[in-house]
């Protein structure tokens, strides 16, 4: 049975940085598109980072992009995304997701198709003005 594990999270004040972690139980980890999700209060689910595990490729959304980075330790089958100058806007539950993906086109298919097989608890992240 597949099961994220998210780690990480917490309290910052705005222009502080924190890492999230999602480990990837009872499955292989070399082939999926998986995902950073953070729903704020009140507000819509937003994919904020995906990645394809099998060649790093990486796609961010523009809310994020330059301050937050995706890695991957392999060995140890856990996703990372790493936060930097934090707002409060980026106050939010995050969880990650993944599915698995074979074939060429996944490098495409993690950038574009954001439905996913599995998805973690969330863990909080509050970021003060």
């Amino acid at each position: 049975q597949v099961s994220l594990v998210p780690g990480g999270g917490g309290s910052v004040q705005a222009g502080g940085s924190l890492r999230l972690s999602c480990e990837v139980r009872g499955s292989v980890f070399s082939s999926m598109c998986m995902a950073w999700i953070r729903q704020g209060s009140g507000s819509a689910p937003e994919v904020v980072a995906r990645i394809y595990t099998r060649d790093g490729s990486q796609y961010y959304d523009d809310s994020v992009t330059g301050r937050f980075t995706l890695s991957q330790e392999n060995a140890k089958k856990t996703l990372f995304l790493e936060m930097n100058d934090l707002t409060p806007d980026d106050s939010a539950m995050y969880s990650c997701a993944a599915r698995y993906c074979s074939g060429p086109d996944c490098p495409s298919s993690c950038s574009t198709d954001l439905n996913y097989r599995w998805q973690s608890q969330g863990t909080r992240v509050t970021v003060s003005p």
